[in-house]
């Protein structure tokens, strides 16, 4: 199972200076990142994962998120398949994001 992070727990490790920031990942379109997003994360449409693996860095904590939940859990079974062995799922995704972090934040 891929641990699961409600969105304040991701907002308070984003800004914690005992560690290291995660790598966020957000699995979804690119009209979708175009609508709304996390600041910083980096996009890698779910179909483009396998193709992107390589770049993600091993040593280091990856948060996945797309809208809702679903999408970054199935690219976390895929990482930690993979050998990814720092993986992480944003509960609710990009719109418990913006209901609990950002309520400013548009959404779709």
């Amino acid at each position: 199972m891929i641990p699961q992070l409600a969105p304040r727990e991701l907002a308070a490790w984003r800004v914690d200076p005992t560690r290291e920031p995660p790598l966020v990942v957000d699995v979804r379109e690119p009209w979708e990142t175009g609508i709304c997003r996390i600041e910083g994360s980096r996009c890698v449409p779910l179909a483009q994962l396998p193709g992107a693996a390589a770049e993600l860095p091993r040593e280091r904590d990856i948060v996945l998120v797309c809208h809702h939940g679903q999408r970054s859990m199935y690219a976390g079974v895929w990482l930690r398949n993979a050998g990814f062995g720092r993986v992480h799922n944003l509960r609710g995704g990009i719109a418990a994001w913006a209901s609990d972090v950002e309520p400013g934040m548009a959404r779709y």
